[in-house]
């Protein structure tokens, strides 16, 4: 989001004089001059026009009489860091009177001026008054452009932390799970590719990041050879294809102009397609209509990739290719970015002499991007693009685990089950509440940061449930600041643990449960005289 500039009203002059007359005629005087005045007619009205926005105030001696008087000081002493509203004080004793001294006493930016004076020194006044007023306005859009890269870079980091989590939680399940149990090669073998798609998937983020950085650096350099673009934007469709397809997406390509020639990196042109239709996969609902189309305007080639997803809100749409923006609650709604892909293709555009822009109706209307490139000329030989190539204590209890990483759910499932737990899973919040009325799990692990419905306040509605009382809450989440911990231990989690989860912290935990448990057993078999009773527990 760009520093906003001011408006109209933070560039005039409110006037308030003992008279109306004078005051009239100071507006005129400045207005002819080219600066905007406002008289008020009270104390009261420029203190109200003051929090509207000035430029400057230029007041009478006299005024500062007036009992309200106090109330302008007192606005003029909560002004933010970056302001010092320039006050314009007529006089006829210059700062001889002790009304005026005690108003320059007062720390505001007051300059003295006496009376007559010459309508020449009235109008060099209200412009040097304005020009630093400007100058402050410059400085209030640093400190704002500095806010806002500060929170991006926070947000970032917190958001790197939980998406580079979210890989190794699968990875050291399943790592666990291949030491603790012999399994044949067969059997290992799904532990071996998931553990391969996810170390790829945190490849895929790392690249990134480096990408980005070579960009900005100005280290990379261009492999530029003749293209058919069309070959181009064919590879870039079955690079993302396993996405498209998950997705269950429908893809309708128009290259009417099939045979566009651009000078240009086939792989670097294949990646910015692919990352944009890789957008439009994830921020598109399931069953949607993602459209692809090549055309020739003039002497450019332009792609145009349309969707029918979540959309852009306006506001978004001149900051969505800067550095770590992510729209809105995007990064809720589908995990697994860190909102460099859009600065990436914008990089990567630009050099090849090109421009992308964005555009949307607004949330929940659609996307569509739009790549223009310079055609190729005089050029004949063309390259068509080759095909991308693609020892715990046993534990019986009843476990439920809940995250829409079905992989991450998965692993950490068999990894209880090893360790001799019952274990259900499901992959919402939704799917969650019928599955815990129906299994009575006595110990629940909550992703949080899942779509819809999160973990809080899936476990709010958990807790609010007294058929689930006494259940042990277990928070697992990349999310690991302070007010992310004070969140989730105000929805009523038990414990907060960060992915990947470690084995080593989990144990404990849950040794500490079977020892409550034995306490209150023991407790209940001591109130009721029988030394026998057991708490049942699930079968393994």
């Amino acid at each position: 989001m760009k520093p906003s500039p001011p408006n109209p009203n933070e560039l005039r002059v409110l006037l308030k004089t003992i008279t109306s007359k004078d005051a009239s005629i100071a507006a005129t005087v400045l207005g002819h001059a080219g600066i905007r005045a406002h008289a008020c007619h009270t104390v009261v009205e420029l203190v109200r026009e003051m929090r509207g926005g000035a430029g400057a105030l230029l007041i009478t001696e006299e005024v500062l009489k007036d009992p309200e008087i106090g109330t302008v000081i007192a606005e003029l002493k909560r002004q933010s860091a970056w302001s010092d509203l320039p006050v314009l004080l007529l006089t006829r004793t210059g700062a001889e009177s002790s009304i005026v001294l005690e108003a320059m006493d007062s720390g505001a930016n007051i300059t003295v001026m006496e009376r007559p004076m010459r309508i020449a020194t009235l109008i060099s006044a209200a412009r040097s008054a304005l020009r630093a007023r400007k100058r402050q306005y410059e400085l209030r859009a640093m400190f704002e452009g500095l806010r806002t890269a500060d929170k991006r870079k926070t947000e970032f980091l917190a958001t790197l932390a939980h998406e580079l989590r979210n890989p190794l939680a699968p990875l050291n399940a399943a790592l666990t799970v291949l030491a603790l149990k012999s399994l044949s090669a067969e059997d290992a073998k799904p532990f071996y590719e998931m553990m391969g798609r996810q170390v790829q998937h945190m490849t895929r983020l790392i690249n990134d990041l480096m990408e980005v950085s070579r960009i900005t650096r100005g280290k990379i350099e261009l492999q530029t050879e003749i293209l058919k673009l069309d070959g181009v934007v064919h590879d870039a469709i079955e690079l993302s294809r396993p996405l498209l397809d998950s997705a269950n997406h429908v893809l309708n390509l128009d290259s009417a102009d099939s045979n566009l020639i651009v000078r240009g990196d086939g792989v670097r042109l294949t990646q910015i397609f692919s990352n944009l239709l890789n957008n439009a996969a994830k921020y598109t609902p399931d069953a949607g209509i993602i459209e692809v189309e090549v055309r020739r305007i003039g002497e450019t080639a332009r792609v145009r990739i349309r969707d029918n997803g979540i959309g852009i809100p306006e506001d978004m749409l001149d900051s969505i290719f800067d550095m770590f923006v992510q729209v809105g609650d995007s990064a809720r709604v589908v995990p697994g970015g860190l909102g460099i892909g859009l600065t990436l293709v914008k990089s990567l555009v630009e050099l090849h002499g090109g421009r992308v822009s964005a555009s949307s109706a607004g949330s929940g209307k659609g996307t569509e991007m739009t790549v223009e490139l310079p055609l190729a000329q005089g050029e004949i030989k063309v390259r068509e693009t080759a095909p991308v190539e693609f020892g715990t204590v046993p534990l019986r209890e009843n476990i439920l685990v809940v995250d829409d990483n079905r992989e991450a759910a998965d692993m950490l499932a068999v990894l209880l089950q090893t360790i001799g737990a019952k274990t259900r899973v499901a992959y919402d919040a939704d799917e969650a509440l019928q599955m815990a009325n129906a299994f009575r799990p006595s110990i629940a692990f909550l992703d949080i940061g899942m779509p819809g419905m999160d973990g809080c306040e899936l476990a709010q509605r958990l807790r609010a449930n007294a058929d689930h009382a006494g259940m042990l809450l277990i928070a697992v989440t990349g999310w690991g600041q302070a007010r992310d911990r004070a969140r989730i231990a105000s929805a009523g989690f038990d414990h907060h643990l960060l992915k990947p989860l470690d084995i080593t912290m989990l144990a404990p935990l849950l040794e500490q449960r079977a020892s409550s448990l034995k306490e209150a057993e023991l407790a209940t078999a001591k109130k009721s005289g029988d030394s026998s009773v057991e708490i049942p527990r699930a079968e393994s």
